[in-house]
């Protein structure tokens, strides 16, 4: 008797489960992932002396100044960067080459579906050395950024934040 009762129970049990997933609410789209962001680790490209605020290697980092305060890019009134016609985001990022060649700038949202980053990489700094560039973010969010020269490269991820309506500097970039 106790055996049958057992095989009645094994055969019930995966009708309850199924019942049980049918209730289960999927997680919400916009719940928030957490986003961890890169601390710098003192190292500028091309540089023997540490670089508090700079993240890289010795061949290429985001630096000089390094990364932005608790890897958190704030776009707010009055604070620096700017917004685009259609809404992104944009801010000045500083780097150093310790090898010869063009910087070349990625990125993809981490937490979310988004277009990827742009780059205005402007000629003019020579083949070695510091470099200044502007990053232009489609949305806030979680940001991986890859900086790369010739065969080097450097992955920082970052936080975007958009407070308001943002600066008040507005640009048109293509």
């Amino acid at each position: 008797m106790r055996f049958q009762v057992l095989l009645l129970g094994l055969a019930i049990l995966p009708s309850l489960v199924a019942r049980c997933d049918e209730h289960r609410v999927p997680p919400s789209p916009q719940t928030p992932v957490e986003c961890t962001v890169t601390k710098p680790n003192g190292i500028a490209a091309g540089v023997e002396q540490p670089a508090p605020g700079s993240y890289g290697n010795r061949e290429v980092s985001v630096g000089p100044f390094g990364l932005w305060p608790d890897g958190t890019v704030i776009f707010k009134p009055g604070g620096a960067g700017f917004v685009t016609r259609d809404g992104s985001l944009g801010m000045k990022f500083g780097w150093l080459r310790g090898v010869s060649g063009q910087l070349r700038i990625t990125g993809r949202r981490l937490d979310a579906e988004a277009p990827p980053l742009r780059a205005e990489v402007p000629e003019g700094y020579g083949d070695r050395g510091f470099q200044a560039t502007y990053i232009i973010f489609p949305t806030p969010g979680c940001w991986e950024v890859t900086g790369r020269v010739g065969n080097s490269s450097v992955t920082f991820v970052t936080k975007v934040v958009k407070v308001g309506d943002g600066p008040t500097w507005r640009r048109d970039v293509p």
